[in-house]
């Protein structure tokens, strides 16, 4: 793939972000990426906040009438970003916990790898909430048993580009979770398909302001049955895994 056929967008899901959102689309543009917004039905405040940053160069945004949950917002963005003429998206979330001077990093993995959906596996520094922390080392296990492989270093960080046409091919066809459940499940029903994947450290940041939307029981509820529905879905695909493993 040339570098002309490489065209990169950054893609944002918001939801309720207006304090950090600027910054982190300041950065990005900066950083030579167009900007496409997804508004998930954010109050008044951030919605007045998006449209002043959609008037900007190079800022796309698509507004959701109703809230559709981070993997709605992103799976509604990749195929906004595909429409637009884009091969690829960098997802980077709204609340600023991404280190965005990664994004050279991630940009020229792409580059080099075109093929390939380049995602980050966090260093995490002491603002990170132990909980949590512990918590993603379950989901590691049941996403190494589900995809058969050990090659999805992390699948919970939201730090990564998508090449758009795989991606949206798996989206337009598979039922995927729309909420917190989305960024593990997607990287799965990927590595399923085949699908390469390159991976580069990225420094995760929990800001003492942050806005978190993950809920707490219902959220873990989600991804539990994500991962119960993975399960057998990897039982009925396993005889063609372990062969395209072993061959």
């Amino acid at each position: 793939m040339t570098a002309v056929q490489h065209r990169l967008c950054a893609l944002i899901p918001v939801y309720d972000h207006e304090g950090p959102l600027p910054g982190v689309v300041a950065s990005l543009l900066a950083a030579g990426l167009p900007c496409l917004l997804v508004d998930d039905a954010s109050g008044p405040a951030c919605a007045a906040v998006i449209d002043r940053l959609a008037g900007e160069a190079d800022t796309h945004l698509l507004r959701l009438a109703e809230n559709q949950g981070k993997g709605g917002a992103v799976m509604a963005g990749l195929r906004q970003a595909k429409r637009l003429g884009f091969t690829h998206a960098l997802q980077v979330d709204a609340d600023g916990q991404h280190d965005l001077q990664a994004v050279r990093a991630f940009l020229d993995e792409s580059r080099a790898h075109p093929e390939a959906i380049v995602c980050g596996y966090p260093q995490y520094d002491a603002s990170v909430p132990k909980g949590r922390l512990y918590a993603r080392y379950l989901t590691h296990v049941w996403v190494w048993i589900n995809s058969l492989s050990l090659e999805i270093r992390d699948s919970m960080c939201g730090f990564r580009v998508y090449p758009l046409a795989a991606s949206v091919a798996l989206i337009d066809s598979a039922s995927l979770g729309k909420r917190m459940d989305f960024d593990s499940e997607i990287l799965v029903r990927l590595s399923w398909r085949g699908q390469p994947m390159r991976w580069l450290p990225t420094r995760v940041h929990y800001p003492e302001d942050g806005v978190s939307h993950f809920r707490l029981w219902q959220d873990n509820l989600l991804i539990s049955k994500m991962h119960a529905r993975l399960f057998f879905g990897m039982l009925c695909r396993a005889p063609w895994l372990l062969y395209r493993r072993w061959r």
